[in-house]
């Protein structure tokens, strides 16, 4: 069973739940395309690391939102974060051997949250993302920082079986 992060239900507004998540770790690789990176992040938890040794996979994969950009480009592409499991601390965690594996500690917030199924298309992605931020606005809740798509479950899984959510976070 994979492990998935903890969170405390703090409220909610319309279909959008307010969780306040502990400190996580996090190992992110920005690359060229989201195959790509899941596999570096994979290779990385399963052993080619510092150590060799291996990292249990967790729940959920975080995918921060894609900016369509202007010319000229000067900034990363794509980018994912596997979760590093609540046990671990930053001294604790393998240093990667694949340099463009960046490991970093998030501190404790609340993030606004909706949940829904499917294969996460991009149209998907968009449509929760701005019915998440209007509800937001309308409430006059602060958003810090980007929207970011959170998935669940392993690749092989029936899109009608799959759990994703966009999430933010906020300011209260």
């Amino acid at each position: 069973m994979t492990e998935t992060i903890r969170y405390e239900e703090s409220g909610g507004v319309g279909e959008a739940e307010f969780r306040r998540y502990p400190s996580i770790i996090l190992a992110t690789v920005t690359g060229t395309n989201e195959n790509e990176n899941f596999w570096i992040l994979f290779r990385y938890i399963t052993g080619n690391n510092r150590s060799g040794k291996k990292v249990p996979m967790t729940s959920p994969v975080i995918t921060p939102e894609k900016i369509v950009m202007t010319t000229p480009v000067i900034s990363e592409t794509n980018a994912m974060s596997f979760v590093l499991p609540a046990a671990y601390r930053m001294m604790e965690v393998p240093e990667p051997i694949d340099t463009r594996i960046r490991i970093q500690e998030i501190p404790p917030r609340e993030l606004a949250v909706i949940r829904f199924g499917g294969r996460a298309s991009a149209s998907d992605i968009a449509q929760v993302r701005d019915r998440l931020l209007k509800k937001l606005e309308e409430s006059n809740i602060e958003v810090l920082g980007r929207p970011f798509l959170m998935r669940y479950n392993a690749p092989y899984t029936p899109g009608f079986m799959r759990r994703n959510e966009v999430g933010v976070e906020i300011k209260r």
